[in-house]
């Protein structure tokens, strides 16, 4: 099953919208787990169970990880997902965008040392940055559209023949760069304007959607300018709000009852 299958059954099967973003900072995690070794695995697969069957998908942020050493454990618990929650697409948040066979050596990362699913990526370089993804025709591909940073309009908007650079972007991804048809964009909760132009130039495409909880993006406006005729096509995204509701021996428990009240603020706007 390819990951826009995958993520299809999973807004069906939970009835759900919402990506849960997995972000271990060593700082915030319970108490109980402080200084423990394999805590940011242990403290992700108990998210992960608490939250399974509210998500359509689960990503997480590979910086976290890595700057902690700690690779070793992204791969036990995106095979952990895989083998405890099948059907539940992982999204691996890396942002990579190079040429050639640096590129290549990135894709292998994602899809065979990691396993993921899907992967985000920088489209700055064009189209041959992007082929060593697509050529894992099963994988998502998720390019970086309309970010959810203030920032991202310093060059998002610059002008090109009379477009912004994401409206530009976005048509390239919906017609010549798709040639897996599985690619979907990022554009960040923080822009509904943005998000309903986006949806305008892609059609159905899925849009991975950062920027509710902790950065403020308003979820009612959210669904309401990027939701499908029939009311899927996004992967709203919510991490430190749900992962950091607690630092007691409960956080699991906290991070459910989070991730519960965002599935069903998300869905309240779904239809209509």
């Amino acid at each position: 099953m390819n990951f826009t299958e995958q993520l299809a059954e999973a807004w069906q099967r939970n009835d759900s919208l919402l990506c849960v973003g997995l972000d271990p900072d060593p700082a915030k995690l319970p108490l109980s787990m402080t200084g423990a070794g394999g805590a940011i695995f242990s403290f992700c697969r108990e998210i992960v169970d608490a939250t399974a069957d509210l998500v359509c998908a689960f990503k997480p942020q590979i910086a976290y990880f890595a700057a902690q050493r700690a690779e070793d454990q992204l791969e036990q618990l995106v095979a952990y997902i895989h083998d405890a929650h099948p059907g539940i697409p992982v999204i691996l948040d890396a942002k990579r965008g190079d040429i050639g066979s640096t590129a290549q050596q990135y894709a292998i990362e994602a899809f065979e040392r990691y396993q993921a699913d899907a992967v985000t990526v920088n489209p700055y370089m064009g189209l041959d940055s992007l082929e060593p993804y697509l050529a894992y025709p099963d994988r998502g591909v998720i390019v970086l559209c309309r970010t959810s940073n203030p920032g991202g309009s310093d060059v998002q908007f610059l002008n090109v023949d009379g477009k912004p650079v994401y409206q530009v972007v976005a048509e390239a991804a919906a017609t010549r760069w798709n040639t897996s048809g599985q690619m979907a964009l990022v554009v960040g909760a923080t822009f509904p304007a943005e998000i309903a132009r986006v949806r305008e130039i892609v059609g159905e495409m899925p849009l991975l959607i950062p920027g509710i909880g902790a950065q403020g993006g308003d979820i009612e406006a959210t669904v309401r300018a990027g939701r499908t005729a029939g009311g899927t096509g996004m992967m709203i995204n919510s991490s430190r709000a749900i992962l950091y509701a607690s630092r007691e021996k409960d956080f699991a428990a906290a991070a459910r009852n989070v991730a519960l009240q965002t599935r069903e603020a998300i869905n309240r706007f779904r239809a209509g």
